[in-house]
This record gives C-alpha cells, structure tokens and sequence, in this order.
C-alpha cells in the first residue's frame, strides 16, 4: 500500500477445486484471506461462512488465471474493530456495501449489515 492510498480489497471466484469465493484484504503489507464458498451476502441481515486461509501477498490482487477471475475489486475501509469482529466498507466497481467479518472461532461469519454507507 501507497502511504496515502486507500487499503484494496479483491474478490476472487474460484471455479476448481469447487466453486467458491475468495475474499482479500489489503493489511499490513499482505492480502488477509476468506474463503466464502457461497460468495458474499446480498441481502441485509444475511450472513455467509468465511474461513481464514493463509494471507496472500499483494501481487495477488490483480491475479486470473483460467480458474480463478477477479469478480470485485476496489478499496476497503474500516470502522471498527475489536478481537472478535471487524466493521467494513467494501467499495467495489458498482456499489458500496457495509459487512461485519464476526470471528465465531474457528471459523468466521461475513454478514452484510443493515446500516449502509
């Protein structure tokens, strides 16, 4: 990241092994990683499994290849955050959308809030 520039975020669709979605974000030098096998909520109040995988580097942000395409991408931003969850904004190509990543240990829930940006 750029000193001024806004954190990026990606979401990658995987086709192989099983189809499924990855989400990246931009963080202390590395994409932090979920693997959402159902892709991102669409509706508010819904929420969706998201499973830490290990952390990508940043090369990987803009990364296709004949199994992988990039579905969003963008910038994120953050508004809170504490050990068990964290508030964002994802600003894709189209639109703007609030979520809550919620860790439930192991595992994490990636729920799409009522309150919008």
């Amino acid at each position: 990241m750029v000193a001024d520039a806004r954190p990026a975020f990606v979401l990658h669709e995987h086709h192989r092994p099983r189809h499924h979605f990855d989400l990246r974000l931009e963080e202390d030098g590395v994409l932090r990683s979920w693997a959402v096998p159902r892709g991102l909520p669409t509706q508010p109040g819904e929420s969706r499994l998201a499973i830490a995988v290990p952390d990508h580097s940043i090369d990987h942000l803009t990364y296709e290849d004949e199994h992988k395409e990039i579905a969003d991408i963008g910038w994120w931003e953050e508004h809170d955050r504490t050990e068990r969850r964290i508030i964002l904004t994802l600003h894709g190509r189209h639109q703007a959308v609030r979520y809550a990543l919620i860790h439930t240990k192991p595992d994490w829930l990636l729920r799409r809030t009522t309150t919008q940006p």
